[in-house]
């Protein structure tokens, strides 16, 4: 089928395409700004439109010669954004049927009965309704938390959770929730398009489990390897102090921070299960919570470090963060970098890159190096006993001082995993690249995955001593090679 997915460059629109290109369809997507676009995988594979969901050319562009619309627009960063969604919804409501489109495809949030509405939600259902009332059949999905990195609703929860031990929290902590895992939202999307066009209705979707959210907190800490996380409800927080404090702990940003915390006054459970009547679940079932959860941690713990999501082409799971992500989703993941051109051939910079650690030293500050590794060995540590086994040349797996060879490029790239105590995970990673001149680029990241609150104060104390100890590591490894 042709579909034409709007709001592509957003959470789900970006992992919903990949999926309807492997299910057969044929895409179109507009974006406000294609350029966000430029590191998806499937970029090559799409029909790309600019244009924006308020402006009646673009959407007539953008839906000519479709048959399936997906609708995946969210105007929650601004302050208006429920006139914003009325207004285009509206629009694209009308133009859907001058196009003669077979199907629309909208996901919402679960609307509870006889609950007020937050302002979230009830822009939510009323964008839901205008498909509806529209003369193109229309599935309109709605979901409450989804898990998945990216998901602004997650990210909130990883970082509330991961950053404080102790929580004084509202009410709204008691509040029910049934979250469901981004696979399980991809599938219901996917399978939507097909339905026939006597299906014009609205269908609540969940995972398995119906949580408080003081219990998802829990059970992404205990997912995550955090301590039991201490949380107090008080009555006196309202949703919009709470979205101040949200701003402060978290990179989230306060305008879109702001109306999910109002919304976490409703109970959103699913009140029936209607979906299978039309879509059965997938072939394993849905993803219960703590699944999801560990799913969505699988960036760091169970593949190498990505530069970058479209190095290693399509994902393995839908809940990997994705390039048209925000900044802040994925959790944390500190870096520092340092680069420098050399007159040194590539090969004789190489030379001095594997030969690091060990009798030859880390090429900066070797006092502190050295206390460094005492503390370690206090701590029960390895220290930087272990030195190396041969003093020029590293095979992947092998002991280096505190580091374990991680990954080798013989002559490009060589990555270590830190294995002091520390409260989180480490990586070293050395590049070598040739230049038009005939030296060297020299590349140098230090990585780090903080482990809860005490893995970010850790970061935070060393920053200050980063530009003497991995600056001059980078000026020495280079002036060595020279």
């Amino acid at each position: 089928m042709r579909c034409v997915v709007f709001g592509a460059t957003g959470y789900l629109g970006g992992r919903l395409v990949p999926e309807l290109l492997d299910a057969g369809h044929t895409v179109r997507v507009l974006a406000r700004d294609p350029g966000k676009l430029v590191d998806a995988a499937w970029r090559e594979q799409v029909d790309v439109v600019r244009g924006d969901v308020t402006r009646v050319d673009d959407v007539r562009a953008a839906l000519a010669g479709q048959e399936v619309l997906y609708y995946l627009v969210h105007s929650l960063s601004r302050a208006d954004f429920e006139n914003v969604d009325r207004e285009a919804a509206t629009l694209v409501a009308a133009e859907s049927e001058r196009a003669g489109l077979t199907r629309s495809v909208y996901l919402g949030g679960i609307t509870p009965t006889g609950q007020e509405l937050s302002r979230h939600l009830a822009s939510r259902a009323e964008v839901g309704e205008i498909l509806l009332r529209a003369a193109t059949p229309a599935v309109v999905l709605r979901a409450a938390v989804i898990i998945g990195s990216g998901s602004a609703s997650f990210e909130m929860l990883r970082y509330l959770t991961e950053r404080l031990p102790v929580m004084v929290t509202p009410r709204w902590v008691r509040s029910r929730i049934q979250p469901i895992a981004v696979r399980d939202v991809l599938h219901y999307l996917v399978h939507a398009a097909e339905l026939p066009g006597t299906v014009n209705d609205a269908f609540d979707i969940g995972g398995p489990d119906v949580l408080t959210y003081e219990g998802m907190m829990r059970g992404y800490a205990e997912a995550a390897g955090l301590p039991r996380r201490v949380i107090m409800p008080v009555p006196v927080l309202t949703p919009w102090l709470s979205a101040q404090w949200v701003n402060l702990v978290t990179p989230v940003p306060r305008a879109i921070a702001v109306p999910l915390m109002e919304s976490l006054i409703n109970d959103v459970v699913c009140e029936d299960h209607r979906i299978a009547d039309h879509i059965p679940d997938p072939s394993a079932g849905l993803i219960p919570y703590a699944d999801a959860v560990s799913l969505a941690l699988h960036r760091i713990r169970d593949r190498d470090v990505p530069t970058r999501w479209s190095d290693a082409g399509l994902p393995d799971a839908p809940s990997d963060p994705l390039p048209t992500d925000p900044a802040w989703s994925g959790g944390s993941l500190y870096s520092d970098v340092r680069e420098r051109d050399t007159t040194a051939d590539p090969a004789t910079l190489w030379a001095v890159v594997e030969a690091v650690g060990g009798e030859h030293g880390w090429y900066s500050f070797p006092l502190a190096w050295a206390l460094r590794g005492w503390i370690d060995r206090a701590l029960g540590g390895v220290g930087l006993r272990r030195g190396r086994r041969d003093p020029h040349r590293l095979h992947v797996g092998e002991a280096l001082d505190w580091w374990r060879v991680e990954h080798l490029e013989r002559g490009r790239l060589l990555r270590l995993r830190a294995e002091m105590r520390v409260p989180g995970r480490g990586w070293l990673e050395l590049s070598v690249t040739p230049t038009a001149d005939g030296g060297a680029h020299y590349r140098q990241r230090a990585l780090f995955e903080p482990h809860g609150l005490a893995g970010h104060l850790y970061w935070k104390a060393l920053s200050p001593f980063h530009a003497v100890i991995f600056g001059g590591m980078a000026r020495n490894i280079t002036g060595a090679a020279e």
